[in-house]
This record gives structure tokens, C-alpha cells and sequence, in this order.
């Protein structure tokens, strides 16, 4: 018996002895793994990563981006059930535990050893929340003990409330959600306070397996999972026995809901991401930042469908240039044609369908998602051969004419008239407008579809803007002599240079003019007149003055061309330019960015790389909104700049005026006439076209808004005779600000000082007599105004001087 107690004790001291040394060397392990454990004040500051979002200027979301959505809220904005599941799932002794529950480690530690897996953790919330936020998902012993040790910090740094916040938000719940909110969001499109009990067991479930067990990818896993969750809820007394049967017996509802973007303005916002991405980088995507636009949700809509429909519209006017693609119906499975006609990219209203029959009178057809339709001859009637830019056929006799069985083709619902036949417009443009006083961009479309093509033509495409470039040239005339009623031949011209050798321009009209005072060759756009202006202007002065615009000087051509627009701008350049001249000479730099707030609602300064900015000056603040920055917050060197800049004089506001007066002439009398539609007297602009009718312009302005319009193939081409600016971009311009500006009434106009009126005559832009039937009141700047009868023609250089324009010219202009 003596022998059997001394083997027990040397037995139990050797157990010690090894239990005493494996505990030694865990101690050590432990100690040597701390310094790279997240410190308490880490801890503390642990942040949640909140996707970027982009919003309009009256708050609608037009963009989110980042790899996590995530809502963040506060423990007293949770239902107490949806705690109270969360707990009773994941860790029902959360709040008596010290961060670790050591009994179901060991539980899971038997298990593990019998199963020879890693499959059980045992993890608590606090757990859980630690492994989120500091550590990979891996299943290693390693892992687990760095947990437990990272746990116990995050219990002494946090209080229990904290943790659970913490919980609530960064917990991954399938489908890129992040938080209990979040996930309200994707799978029920509601708020958490708005969830029904299943709906909340539901979420409380998604934990274990979010992936592979959420309602979407798995809805019979995860009624089972949630089925779990409610029988928790009872047998914890959570939930009495009727609401528990009349939970299970609910169906499964959830769907994925995405951010509902509430404007759409995808150009603006793929520049406001890229913004900001400049400035922070990826770290853009996760900071929770909110990106207020200058843009105006209802203009924003507006511009889209005007760019849209305008563009349709000349697309039907060129005729039907056949189907997407032709299908073998007989040779095909069903299968593989719901695959290649699945392939066809809708847009918004245009949606592929397979033609399966076709009659006389029409064509039966299936859409992409499985809606069989009709189509009726009187829906296709547009639809005329192409034959060339300039040439259609005949309107379709038939159906037959047009569509042929196993034709995929785009079709679009007119509402009360039924299915019509559509088509993908080859045909591209943009469309930006701007407040005339501080450059705001109220709108901006770069094209037909952003999905279909991300090139914003907007800023992006470097266009001739033909004679869009004539009040520029004006401009630069009336600051050197020239006024309104000087006369200016309209004779053929032949020019001689190094540059474009020997070059013969035209009017639009191909008809030659004689003199013609200013006012009349700028309403018709003549083309002569402006060539003859640059020339007694000089090209270097010219540019100079176009240089105060905005234009950049060195992507001008130093030729007499400039007068025609031969040099490369975007429409947002244009549109910046023709706003000086509705804002009384003053230059304002585009901007689309109002401000940018941290998840708090403080405005930021991006150029300090996002901390809030300390020194900004104080502005009135909103319930949500603390100090506004300085208005001109820029990074020297970008292109846009965050808030409005300081305006700066480019031109005299008489200059303006009188240019500007002009401009107002082409609306009520030139080649903008169909603005007259919109019933206003403040309206000014320009058309532009062109040679050979590769693009089509039209700019314009009210005291309040100046608005651009460009049409035009991506890659230059014929635009067909007769597309001009007036017949291709005036009618978007029209249908844009016909919208607009009732929000902006119409007020007399300031005249400025030095700005004086006299009577002349039509012909001949002289002083007559007040009841000359060819006499009209005409404006000029004081001591330009004519003193006489006589106006001598204005040829080859200014009033009353000589002046080299550097080329040859072959024949007299006289």
C-alpha cells in the first residue's frame, strides 16, 4: 500500500511538475506575443469603415462606393429583441463574463480533440468584435490565443454597452453588409425599428455562417438558423408561445436591396470619387466621408432627358440600321438564346427583345427578362432604311420591312401607345450647365448612358466648337475699335498661309455677303465676317484676349482658322467661357464639389488630407453641419477646387454688355431663333457647326444660368446635311432650360456705366434720323458711338488704321 502511494504522489508530482512547465512556457508565449497585440488606447479608437457617398446639393444620394456597407448606429437605436436575439444566439453570458467564457473553451477544446477539427471556437461578442476588427479569420490555436488575450483588453479599454455598439455595427452579415443596419438594409430595404420579429431573428442568425447561410444565397439554411434564434428567444422567455408559432410561420421574404440612389448623375459623381480618391486614397472608400455636389437634383434630371431624348431623336431621323444581332431560332437551344439575347446591355427605357413572330401589322417579340410583347406597324414607322448620313428609305409598307424573326432589337413601353420599336443611338454628346455667377456646375451629362460608356464628353472630349468660338472673336473686336454697327465685308476670301496652305472659307449658306453690320453677320453666323475680324484684331491679341476666358492659349492655332473654331475645347471649357459674359465680365472657375463632411457632419479640408479643418472661419451651421471652410479651398494645381473661388474680371462689363447684346440678337433673328419658344427676353447665345457637320453646338445663358450643349460621334463624323447646332444641339438646349428656368424669373437688365444708345441705319450702321423706316436703336461704348452719317467699311484692318495680319491675302476686299 506504501509502494502504491509513493508511485500516486511521484505520479501527481510529476503531472505538476510538466502542468507547472507547460503553464511557465504558456505564460512566456503569451508575454512574448503582447507587444504586437493592439494597445488599450487602439482599442479605444477602433474605427468602422463607412463607404463613400456622393449627394446632390438638396441631399439626394446620387453614388456610393466602397467594399463594406455599413450604417452606423448606437445601442439605444437597436430594438431591445434584436439585442436581446443577438445574445441569446451568440453569447447569452455576455454581460457576466469577463471577455472570455472559459467553460465553452474547454467545451470546444474536447470537442475539437475528439472530432480531430478545428471547428468549434467558443468565441464571446467582446470575442468576436476582437477578431473583426484586429485579426484574420484562420482557425489556428495561435489565432484563438491571441483572441482571448485581445479580449481581455478590450473588456479592461471598453465597457460592456461598448462592446455590443461595436458588435452591432462591425459584424459581417453576408452581401458586403457590415452591421446590423446595413444588413436591414440589403436583405429587407427597411430600418432596424421598422423589422418584423422573423426579420430580426433572421439577422440574428446570419452570424455563424453569413455567407453560405443568408437568406438569399441559402433561404432554407437560414429559416432553419432563424427557426433556432426564435426557439432561443422562447425558452429564455424573450417571446411568449403566439408570437413564436406566428414567427416560424412566416415565409422567407428577404431580397437583396441595394442604396437607393435617388438622383441620377453618375458622370459628376465618377469625377467626385476620383476627387477625393486623389486626395486620400484608398482610404477614401472606407472614412465614412459625405461629398455634397453643387448639383440640383431636378436640373440633374432634366439634363439627362433632354441629352437623351435629343439624341434619340436625331438618331430616328437618320432611319433603322437593322437588329443587334441574328439568331438561328431553329438551330438554337432555348437555353442559348435567352443567353445571347441576355448579353444585350438595356438602357433605362430601351430593352433588347428577341423577335419570335412577324405579320404585316406588326411583330411579336420577347423581352430580355421574359415579357412577351407586341409591337405594331404604327411602332416602327420612324423606322426607315439607312442608307447614309444623308439618305433613308421609304417609310415601312410592313412589318416585314423592317424586322425579320430571330432579329434581337431594342423596344422601349410608350405607355398608352404600346411597345415601339427602338434603337442604341450611335450618336453621342453632353450637356453642362453652370450658375452664371459662381460657376457651380447645376448639371452635367456626359453622354447617353454612363453604364454604356464611362467617357465623359463633358471634360473629357477636346470637340471644335465652330462657331461656338464667334463672340469670343467679337469680343475681342469690340475691344479694339469695332462696335456693333460697324460694317464688315462679306466677299469671298482667299487665304495663304505656312500653316493650312491656301484656304477658301464659307458661310454656312454658301452665300456671300456684302457689308454687314456686326450685329447681323453674328446672328447668321457668317463666317467671313469673322475671319476678317481676327485678321484686324491679329491672332496674338486675339488669343490673349481669349486667354481671359479661360481657354488655354497654347491649344490655339495661330491661324486665321481660330475664327472659325478650329482648335480643340470641351463643352464645360465653353460653357465657362460664355458665363463671363452673362456674369458682367467676370470669370468664375467651375467647381462641383460644395463640401466634404466626415461621418459627424464637419467639413473637412482635403488638403489636409482630411482632418478636419481647425482654422476655417465660422458660417452659419445646420443641425448637422459645424464650421464651413474657406470657400476657396483648392490644391494648387487641380483642375477643380472645393467651393466657390474669387471671381475675377476678365472683360469690362461694357464689353460684356455689348457682346452679350449681340448674342441676344442670334435668339430673336439669327440662327437661334427656336429659343424664342421658351417666351423670354433675357436669353443669349450661340450656335456652332462644324465643317463638314462632325459636331454640333449650342451655348447660351440667362442672367442666372449658362447651359452647353454638344452633339456628336465619339469618333468624328458626317452628321448628315442640315445638322447643324441648331437642328441637332438647340432643341436639347431648349427642351434643358424650358425646364430650368421657371425657377429663375426673368428681371431687367443692368446696363452699365459709359454704355450709350443711337439711332442708326440697317444698311448702313450710320447715325439717321429718328423716323428712318431703316433705322433702329443700337448700343455702343461711349466714345465709339458714330458722330456722322458716314460708316466706312471696316476690310483688312481696324476702324481707321492699317493693320498686317500675317497672311496673304489674294484680292481686294473692297
Amino acid at each position: 500500500m506504501k509502494l502504491l502511494f509513493r508511485m500516486l504522489a511521484r505520479l501527481l508530482g510529476f503531472g505538476f511538475a510538466v502542468g507547472s512547465a507547460m503553464a511557465f512556457g504558456l505564460a512566456l508565449y503569451c508575454i512574448s506575443i503582447l507587444p504586437g497585440l493592439p494597445t488599450v488606447e487602439q482599442i479605444r479608437e477602433v474605427p468602422l469603415n463607412i463607404p463613400l457617398r456622393i449627394y446632390s446639393a438638396d441631399g439626394k444620394l446620387a453614388a456610393e462606393y466602397g467594399n463594406e456597407r455599413r450604417i452606423p448606429v448606437t445601442l439605444d437605436q437597436a430594438p431591445p429583441l434584436l439585442i436581446d436575439a443577438i445574445l441569446v444566439t451568440e453569447d447569452d453570458r455576455f454581460y457576466h463574463h469577463t471577455g472570455v467564457d472559459f467553460p465553452g473553451i474547454m467545451r470546444a477544446l474536447l470537442s475539437n480533440i475528439r472530432s480531430q477539427s478545428r471547428g468549434q471556437g467558443a468565441s464571446t461578442v467582446t470575442m468576436q468584435v476582437v477578431r473583426n476588427f484586429f485579426l484574420n479569420p484562420e482557425k489556428t490555436y495561435e489565432r484563438k490565443l491571441r483572441e482571448i488575450l485581445l479580449a481581455f483588453n478590450m473588456e479592461r479599454a471598453l465597457t460592456k454597452d461598448e462592446i455590443l455598439e461595436l458588435y452591432l455595427n462591425k459584424i459581417f452579415l453576408g452581401h458586403r453588409s457590415y452591421g446590423f443596419a446595413a444588413a436591414a438594409q440589403v436583405y429587407y430595404g427597411a430600418e432596424l425599428e421598422n423589422l418584423s420579429v422573423p426579420e430580426i431573428a433572421m439577422l440574428a442568425g446570419l452570424p455563424k455562417a453569413p455567407s453560405r447561410d443568408n437568406p438569399i444565397s441559402n433561404p432554407a439554411r437560414a429559416e432553419v438558423r432563424r427557426d433556432h434564434v426564435l426557439q432561443r428567444l422562447f425558452d429564455l422567455g424573450k417571446i411568449d408561445r403566439l408570437t413564436l408559432d406566428t414567427a416560424r410561420k412566416a415565409p422567407v421574404t428577404a431580397q437583396r436591396h441595394v442604396a437607393e440612389v435617388e438622383v441620377q448623375a453618375p458622370y459628376v459623381a465618377e469625377m467626385a470619387r476620383q476627387f477625393v480618391v486623389d486626395h486620400l486614397g484608398d482610404a477614401a472608400y472606407d472614412r465614412g466621408l459625405n461629398v455634397i455636389l453643387t448639383i440640383n437634383s431636378e436640373y440633374q434630371a432634366e439634363a439627362n432627358r433632354a441629352l437623351r431624348q435629343g439624341l434619340l431623336d436625331y438618331d430616328r431621323r437618320h432611319g433603322y440600321r437593322g437588329p443587334v444581332k441574328q439568331l438561328d431560332l431553329d438551330r438554337l437551344t432555348e437555353e442559348e438564346i435567352d443567353t445571347a439575347v441576355y448579353e444585350v446591355s438595356p438602357s433605362r427605357e430601351l430593352v433588347p427583345a428577341l423577335v419570335r413572330a412577324v405579320a404585316a401589322d406588326g411583330f411579336d417579340a420577347r423581352t430580355r427578362d421574359g415579357m412577351d410583347i407586341r409591337v405594331p406597324l404604327a411602332g416602327m414607322q420612324w423606322a426607315r432604311a439607312y442608307q447614309s448620313a444623308n439618305s433613308q428609305g421609304p417609310e415601312p409598307a410592313s412589318a416585314n420591312d423592317v424586322v425579320s424573326r430571330g432579329d434581337v432589337v431594342y423596344v422601349y413601353n410608350a405607355g398608352d401607345d404600346g411597345w415601339r420599336l427602338g434603337q442604341m443611338p450611335e450618336i453621342s454628346g453632353a450637356i453642362v450647365s453652370l450658375d452664371s455667377r459662381t460657376g457651380a456646375i447645376l448639371a452635367l451629362t456626359g453622354g447617353f448612358d454612363y453604364y454604356l460608356s464611362k467617357f465623359n464628353r463633358a471634360t473629357q472630349a477636346e470637340r471644335q466648337p465652330g462657331s461656338n468660338i464667334k463672340p469670343f472673336i467679337y469680343s475681342a473686336a469690340l475691344d479694339n475699335g469695332f462696335t456693333p454697327a460697324s460694317l464688315v465685308s462679306g466677299a469671298p476670301i482667299v487665304v495663304e498661309d505656312d500653316l493650312e496652305g491656301v484656304w477658301r472659307p464659307e458661310n454656312y449658306s454658301r452665300k456671300f455677303f456684302g457689308p454687314t453690320r456686326l450685329r447681323e453677320a453674328l446672328s447668321l453666323s457668317l463666317n467671313l465676317v469673322s475671319v476678317r475680324l481676327l485678321r484686324a484684331v491679329g491672332i496674338d491679341e486675339t488669343i490673349d484676349h481669349l486667354a481671359q476666358f479661360g481657354f488655354d492659349p497654347e491649344r490655339l492655332p495661330r491661324s486665321l482658322s481660330l475664327s472659325l473654331g478650329s482648335t480643340a475645347v470641351t463643352p464645360l471649357e465653353v460653357a465657362r467661357g460664355y458665363s463671363v459674359f452673362a456674369n458682367q465680365g467676370r470669370l468664375s472657375k467651375p467647381y462641383f464639389i460644395e463640401r466634404v463632411e466626415d461621418p459627424d457632419g464637419r467639413v473637412l479640408d482635403l488638403s489636409t488630407l482630411g482632418e478636419a479643418c481647425p482654422d476655417c472661419p465660422a458660417a452659419p451651421a445646420t443641425d448637422n453641419e459645424q464650421a464651413l471652410p474657406d470657400a476657396t479651398t483648392a490644391v494648387p494645381g487641380d483642375e477643380f477646387q472645393i467651393g466657390p473661388g474669387e471671381p475675377v474680371q476678365a472683360i469690362s462689363p461694357q464689353n460684356a454688355y455689348l457682346t452679350r447684346s449681340l448674342m441676344k440678337q442670334v435668339i430673336l433673328s439669327g440662327t437661334g431663333r427656336r429659343a424664342l419658344s421658351l417666351g423670354r427676353g433675357d436669353l443669349a447665345g450661340k450656335t456652332g457647326t462644324t465643317n463638314n457637320y462632325r459636331d454640333a453646338w449650342f451655348s447660351g445663358f440667362s442672367p442666372d444660368v449658362t447651359t452647353t450643349v454638344f452633339v456628336g460621334f465619339d469618333e468624328p463624323e458626317h452628321l448628315g446635311r442640315r445638322e447643324s447646332g441648331a437642328s441637332a444641339a438647340l432643341p436639347i438646349w431648349v427642351d434643358y432650360m424650358g425646364a430650368v428656368l421657371p425657377d429663375f424669373p426673368e428681371r431687367p437688365e443692368q446696363v452699365p456705366d459709359q454704355i450709350v444708345a443711337r439711332f442708326v441705319n440697317k444698311e448702313s450702321g450710320a447715325l439717321t434720323r429718328n423716323d428712318d423706316p431703316d433705322g433702329y436703336q443700337e448700343v455702343f461704348l461711349s466714345g465709339t458711338e458714330p458722330t456722322n452719317a458716314v460708316n466706312p467699311l471696316v476690310d483688312a484692318g481696324r476702324p481707321g488704321n492699317d493693320s498686317a495680319s500675317g497672311e496673304t491675302v489674294s484680292e481686294s476686299l473692297f
